[in-house]
């Protein structure tokens, strides 16, 4: 019995290039975007976006602008003004209260220094140099203080005025004061100066 061969596929015919539009490759006349487009229709061919109408053109994504500049911390001399007052007038007090009760308070001498811190961080700001100066400046308040209540005992007992041993015998004051002066003497200075330095650091805030 032979063998039948099937028959072979049939090779198409290959289609002619001019009916073909995509056989081997269109003329360039009739494809407007062979070779380099043209830039008649096309006002940003070649070159790029004009910066005028782009204000961060030419700027790295994710650009911030700068910060605005940080506030004025006060006025510092204004506020060595308020300090100097407020160490005239609270050293006044102190003194008459010692004078008056015989005694060092150590309340009062916190009441000095926070007066002072509060005028000087109300009046000058949050300028860092006001809490230094507030704090030296307490310590003349308390020590003018218990100079004018030093002065006031000893006015009670030579019947001479405070005013006049202060301005007449401020040797004879001071004196009696190095006399009587003890370690919570000076232990309210630290606690005035402290008072003064917090204090203005908190009126500030």
């Amino acid at each position: 019995m032979s063998q039948t061969t099937p028959p072979s596929q049939p090779t198409p015919p290959s289609q002619p290039t001019e009916g073909n539009p995509y056989a081997a490759q269109q003329p360039v006349a009739g494809n407007p975007y062979a070779g380099q487009q043209p830039t008649d229709g096309n006002p940003f061919a070649g070159q790029q976006q004009p910066a005028g109408g782009n204000p961060f053109a030419g700027q790295q994504p994710g650009f911030v602008p700068p910060a605005p500049a940080a506030p004025r911390r006060g006025n510092v001399g204004l506020g060595i003004v308020a300090a100097v007052v407020a160490a005239l007038v609270t050293a006044g007090i102190y003194g008459a209260i010692i004078g008056a009760t015989g005694y060092e308070i150590g309340y009062a001498a916190v009441g000095v220094g926070f007066l002072i811190g509060l005028a000087a961080g109300k009046a000058g700001g949050s300028n860092p140099v006001l809490p230094v100066v507030s704090a030296v400046v307490s310590l003349g308040a308390v020590y003018v203080g218990q100079l004018i209540g030093v002065a006031m005992i000893g006015a009670d007992e030579s019947g001479v005025s405070a005013t006049t041993l202060l301005t007449e015998h401020f040797d004879l004051v001071t004196a009696a004061w190095k006399e009587t002066a003890d370690v919570m003497t000076y232990l309210f200075f630290a606690i005035g100066a402290y008072a003064a330095f917090s204090g203005t650091k908190k009126a500030a805030a």
